[in-house]
């Protein structure tokens, strides 16, 4: 079961190596073309949450990570035994939360850097990072696991 913990720590790793990448050598509102222009690096910050929702609220972010942190580790080690799915969305949700919290210890901010246009629609998707990529895969995942576990606890009941 450990063995999932390098999920979370691949997570953490790549998003603050990338994080430190983008402060260390770009401007702030620095954009660096990838693929014009449905994709590029733009250097920037967001001192709240998606979206920039409740800007500056420390504490709040503090205290809501540390709970998901410590309900990610107990789920995990409660209900995520031979669950390979279920293991690596968790993970991939615990990887992600942690990377963003140590940006908002380190920095009192978070560092985004992903830029992505949206073709056919032309929807400029709100900038983020890797940890924020992490949380977001990591829901899909249990997602899928809910919807399949649903499906076979239904099964055995007929």
């Amino acid at each position: 079961m450990f063995k999932y913990y390098l999920i979370a720590l691949f997570v953490i790793v790549l998003d603050q190596v990338t994080k430190w990448f983008v402060v260390d050598n770009m401007e702030l509102g620095q954009e660096v073309s990838v693929f014009d222009p449905y994709l590029s690096i733009y250097s920037h910050r967001n001192r709240g949450a998606a979206w920039g929702i409740l800007q500056d609220q420390f504490w709040l972010f503090a205290i809501i990570t540390v709970v998901v942190v410590v309900g990610i580790i107990y789920f995990y080690h409660k209900e995520a035994k031979r669950k390979p799915l279920l293991q690596a969305s968790l993970m991939m949700l615990l990887g992600g939360a942690i990377g963003n919290f140590i940006d908002r210890v380190l920095r009192g901010e978070v560092v985004d850097f992903v830029s992505v246009l949206i073709p056919g629609i032309n929807y400029q998707f709100p900038i983020f990072n890797i940890a924020d990529a992490a949380l977001t895969l990591g829901v899909i995942m249990l997602i899928i696991y809910i919807l399949f576990e649903d499906r076979k606890v239904k099964k055995k009941v007929k």
